[in-house]
């Protein structure tokens, strides 16, 4: 469903995208996972038709990004990465505004978006600006459904948005999925790698991966534990100056130790770090998650 070979695109501070090439199959939810400054946004504004890129070239649903641009802005639906609606114009205000705008109704195209909007219909009267974070993703992603498009962008919709909001956002995307949308999804938060059927890591403009999340945590191959002791700080500085480590970083109330070989063990990290004064010491083995496969394809 979407296409992309070999993009590149230059800023002039820096290169945002290098050699970029994904497939998006019909019917996926594609994730695009990486911190600020990957690259993602250049990517979503070149597939929703805003820029060109440099090099390479891009296709939804066989339509050029650059020629059939007409076309494909009629079949995609585009959330960018800041809240863009009028924020003067109430809900339904906006809502209208945008089903005119693709030459439709709200009542003809109720059906698609009932789902969402029966949240935010409470406050239909109130003006965007308004809302809470939360619901003003769900007037987005109205906003973004109500011409029917077969294709969804969506560019770190999450951000800013508390937890528990992100949580029925998702639940959202999988009901949506259920009537065939595609939908490519970039996100900075880690966990939301799970929730998609595949994704691609990307860091400073480059693709580092690309597999479903199990593919991925499965391609991990260090030792890696969870260690933990009464001070953190000091325990990561011991830790890293050992030969036998590959990294060491915070990961919530633990650390996480990745070593080079299996020739040390939980015993001997233990012991190791009881030599040097730490006070109770935990240390387990530890199933890699997508973040601690980023950060050791980052090395």
């Amino acid at each position: 469903m979407i296409h992309i070979q070999s993009i590149s695109k230059s800023y002039p501070a820096t290169q945002a995208l290098k050699d970029v090439s994904l497939e998006v199959q019909p019917g996926e939810i594609f994730g695009l996972i990486g911190p600020d400054g990957a690259g993602k946004t250049t990517l979503f504004r070149i597939l929703a038709t805003l820029i060109s890129p440099d090099q390479g070239a891009a296709s939804i649903d066989g339509l050029d990004t650059g020629k059939d641009y007409r076309a494909i802005r009629q079949m995609i639906g585009y959330m960018p990465g800041r809240f863009s609606l009028y924020q003067d114009l109430t809900v339904e205000e906006n809502l209208t505004f945008f089903a005119t705008v693709f030459g439709t109704t709200v009542a003809e195209n109720y059906a698609l978006i009932r789902d969402i909007y029966v949240q935010l219909e409470p406050f239909k009267h109130r003006r965007a600006g308004a809302l809470s974070g939360g619901m003003k993703q769900k007037l987005a992603l109205c906003c973004a459904l109500i011409h029917e498009p077969r294709v969804l962008l969506l560019d770190e919709p999450g951000t800013g948005v508390d937890p528990v909001s992100r949580k029925e956002f998702w639940e959202m995307l999988k009901k949506l999925q259920t009537r065939g949308l595609t939908m490519l999804v970039s996100t900075a938060y880690m966990d939301e790698a799970t929730l998609c059927d595949r994704v691609a890591l990307i860091h400073h403009g480059s693709i580092l991966a690309v597999d479903t999340p199990d593919g991925i945590a499965s391609a991990y191959r260090r030792p890696l534990y969870a260690v933990r002791s009464d001070d953190q700080y000091t325990l990561m500085r011991d830790l890293r100056r050992l030969e036998v480590v590959a990294g060491c970083y915070a990961f919530g109330e633990y650390a996480h130790l990745a070593l080079h070989t299996e020739t040390w063990n939980h015993v001997d990290i233990q012991r190791y770090l009881e030599q040097h004064g730490h006070q109770n010491v935990e240390v387990s083995r530890t199933t890699p998650t997508i973040e601690d496969c980023f950060i050791d394809l980052l090395n």
